[in-house]
């Protein structure tokens, strides 16, 4: 090996067994052109500097005794960590390049510069630590990275820049607490052709979930401009979804998750020769767009499924998009070091009681909920003020920042998204984190007593005062098997995934009403007619919320499909059963624009709900909308596992216009597979429950409506809860009979709601009955499979 080729290697001559040699950074660059350029996977050419060009540097000044008698000062006490990182990094600035290297480097710079057809070419300069990216350390943005570097000059300085870095005060702090050797660990600079992603965008990906460790998605942050602003977490990125496992159909699009974020700032290249990249505010078209398209999304989940499948591991990934050709690049890749460490065991559910007022909201990092008191910092240096156990509230984290945050019970930032660094650190720490808040730091007071939640949903919330943190321990693989299936009540989408690793036998329940009130928020209706919308102030909320739909339907149905289809993926392929919208008129009046189109009725739980909407004037284009959501589920992004189910179902006839209005909306029952449930939850599902499952494919008993109608009682009543018994010897009966004539007729029947959780004799009744399914809240699912296993036991053992 010539000295050049033993300091200087091209990406194209390096695979991931020279780690030693490049680190792992630039090991990971050149395993992916080696190996995944012929599988489409595009990577910007260039070179690494190897250990032994950080040896020879380090020998040719002398470094190594300094390096040792500073180190040894520190840990003696005679110096800070300020003043040893200082003092090193000094050292290293001030040392000369021998020859042979820095011509090595040129070189190098030379021939990639030809191969790319530009003189001078910008580059990325970026450090790859030999002891990086390891399965326990992530050591994420411990070392310098230096974008638009141009010519000899230049990039000899900033690869001197990157072996100073190897000293900075996060990096001497880390590799301590990694009992890390710091005279084992050398410093190798990758030098890659700069993508134009200063007037594209950029951003990070990683092939599995990274707050739920779901393994089915891809997670995608984009931003405008260089990649640096999402890493460190100074701007709020958009945030997309893909499902992977039907990402290899080409015809399908199973993007689950499209969040727009603020993104305030942008990098761009700095026009003076003082610095090579500067911070701008973006453009109000900027922050009101997406960043990237559906077709780059999915390219991007599609790569990202090579790379995952290559590496044989969850991957963290940084990605850019050319503003000047269009084209989107690979940058780095390394593993991913957090989720992929849990196991599918045991695992803590967190829930709260007695909360707070909601104080701020962010994105949830992680799912545990803490107590502390608010500690609200400005700048790393203040690392003095900190008390330990404290909530830490900022602007946002970089690397300097770990030794505090080693210290807090929870993470607040104003700004950042899930992949910057104040979420990656968070989770290999364990700590709960919520970021992008924006306004955290001004909203709540230093000392101030709160309960940080990440513990529902994807988004974090801050609660005044202490509330009561439950947890709960599951083991997942310690459930007995149970011949009825026990199922999952979802409609949260943001929560979702969160159950992944449970063994639910699918979705018994998801509420489509909960996705329609709670994210989408307008009444269909009144995107059906904007034009003839009365209500000014409600025109002024759609606007807001319709940015960027030419076509306000567009919005519900969009926002719709995207709400169910995370849900839909939590436990494909197993089924998941939507009921399709089931407000009452006064639940539909209170959503923007609602109240123009509801009647006024005195008794709504019996009103105009259900079935009966599908097929009326009143309602029958928002039903349509619904309708187009679940087709783009079931067809366009493939969630085929997906089940409709009507509610309030009164008569046979009415079944019949419903099944007809839904095939006119080409959801033809027996379709691409496509299944039609009913709520058996009105006493004639019962008494005609032959002619019910004549046209429907199953029954889902609706206890408490079932229970309310067959004992004539209100179930919101205070005066009659005494009266309400979903245990009733008449309304047993009913169940009873509906089981027995639903399997007659050859269809399956289940039940949703709490009494099997709540009554382990009710779950042993439901056995007896042979009941198909039992679908219950996540939070029950331990306690009613356990409950069910054991009435089944006892069930059989008796009819043996």
């Amino acid at each position: 090996m010539t000295m050049e080729t033993s300091q200087v290697m091209p990406f194209e001559e390096i695979d991931r067994s020279a780690v030693a040699q490049v680190g792992g950074k630039n090991a990971s660059l050149g395993e992916m052109v080696r190996h995944l350029g012929e599988q489409g996977v595009a990577i910007p050419p260039g070179f690494a500097t190897t250990s032994d060009a950080y040896w020879q540097f380090v020998e040719h000044n002398d470094l190594r005794q300094p390096v040792i008698d500073a180190l040894g000062s520190m840990k003696a006490g005679e110096a800070t960590l300020p003043e040893t990182g200082i003092l090193l990094r000094r050292l290293f600035l001030q040392g000369d390049w021998p020859d042979e290297t820095a011509q090595a480097i040129r070189d190098a710079y030379a021939r990639l510069c030809k191969r790319i057809g530009r003189n001078d070419a910008d580059v990325a300069v970026r450090s790859s630590a030999t002891a990086e990216d390891l399965p326990d350390a992530s050591f994420a943005g411990q070392q310098e990275t230096f974008l638009n570097i141009r010519g000899d000059k230049a990039l000899l300085d900033a690869c001197r820049q990157c072996f100073a870095s190897l000293f900075t005060d996060r990096a001497i702090s880390y590799r301590e607490t990694k009992n890390f050797d710091h005279l084992q660990v050398a410093l190798s600079v990758g030098v890659q052709a700069m993508v134009r992603s200063d007037i594209g965008g950029s951003g990070v990906m990683f092939t599995i979930d990274p707050e739920t460790g779901f393994d089915k998605v891809a997670v995608i942050d984009a931003a405008w401009g260089l990649g640096e602003t999402v890493v460190q977490g100074t701007v709020e990125p958009d945030e997309y979804q893909v499902f992977k496992p039907l990402l290899a159909k080409d015809n399908l699009e199973p993007i689950i998750e499209k969040r727009r974020g603020g993104k305030e700032l942008k990098m761009v290249y700095a026009l003076d020769s003082v610095k090579s990249t500067r911070t701008v505010p973006t453009s109000r078209a900027e922050r009101e767009a997406f960043v990237l398209t559906d077709a780059e999304i999915l390219q991007l989940g599609r790569w990202a499924c090579v790379i995952e499948k290559h590496y044989g591991c969850p991957m963290d990934i940084e990605w850019a998009r050319d503003g000047e050709t269009g084209e989107l690049f690979i940058v780095q890749a390394r593993p991913e070091t957090v989720q992929s460490r849990k196991g599918a065991g045991e695992f803590l559910s967190y829930s709260l009681k007695n909360k707070g007022e909601k104080l701020v909201t962010g994105l949830s990092i992680g799912d545990a909920a803490v107590t502390g008191k608010v500690c609200i910092l400005d700048s790393a240096r203040d690392i003095g003020r900190f008390i330990d156990g404290a909530v830490l509230v900022t602007e946002n984290t970089d690397p300097d920042w770990v030794p505090i945050m080693k210290r807090a019970a929870a993470i607040v930032t104003n700004h950042g998204g899930r992949t910057s660094h104040a979420a990656i650190i968070s989770r290999e720490l364990g700590l709960p984190a919520v970021v992008g808040t924006g306004n955290a730091s001004a909203v709540l007071q230093e000392g101030q007593e709160v309960t940080v939640s990440c513990a529902e949903g994807d988004k974090g919330f801050v609660y005044d005062g202490f509330a009561e943190v439950v947890t709960d321990s599951i083991d997942p693989s310690a459930l007995p098997q149970t011949r009825t299936k026990i199922m999952l009540n979802l409609a949260n989408p943001a929560a979702a995934l969160r159950w992944w690793r449970l063994p639910a036998d699918g979705v018994g329940l998801a509420r489509m009403e909960f996705v329609v009130g709670n994210h989408i928020k307008v009444h269909p209706m009144a995107l059906v007619n904007y034009d003839r919308l009365e209500d000014t102030s409600a025109k002024r909320e759609i606007d807001e919320l319709t940015r960027g739909y030419e076509d306000k339907t567009d919005y519900f149905v969009d926002q719709l499909a995207l709400g169910l289809a995370r849900i839909a993926a939590a436990l494909h392929p197993r089924p998941v059963i939507i009921r399709m919208s089931d407000f009452k008129t006064n639940e539909y009046a209170n959503l923007i624009g609602g109240t123009q189109f509801e009647p006024h009725e005195e008794n709504p739980m019996l009103g105009f709900r259900g079935a009966s909407r599908y097929y009326s004037p009143r309602y029958r284009e928002g039903f349509a909308l619904e309708c187009r959501a679940i087709k783009r589920l079931r067809e366009k992004m493939g969630f085929t596992n997906v089940v409709v189910m009507i509610p309030f179902c009164r008569s046979t006839s009415e079944a019949d216009k419903v099944l007809e209005v839904l095939a006119d909306n080409g959801l033809r029952r027996g379709d691409n597979d496509l299944e039609v449930y009913v709520m058996c939850e009105v006493p004639s599902n019962v008494i005609l429950a032959a002619d019910f499952a004549e046209r429907f494919d199953g029954f889902s008993i609706g206890s408490n409506d079932l229970t309310q109608l067959t004992l004539g009682v209100d179930r919101d009543s205070d005066e009659l809860a005494d009266l309400f018994n979903e245990q009733d010897k008449a309304v047993k009966w009913m169940i009873s009979h509906v089981i027995s004539a639903a399997h007659e007729a050859g269809t399956k029947v289940g039940l949703c709601g709490q009494g099997p959780s709540d009554h382990p004799e009710f779950a042993a009744f439901l056995v007896e009955c042979g009941i198909d399914s039992i679908s219950v809240t996540p939070d029950s699912f331990i306690r009613v499979k356990e409950k069910v296993f054991e009435a089944e036991k006892k069930h059989y053992r008796q009819s043996q």
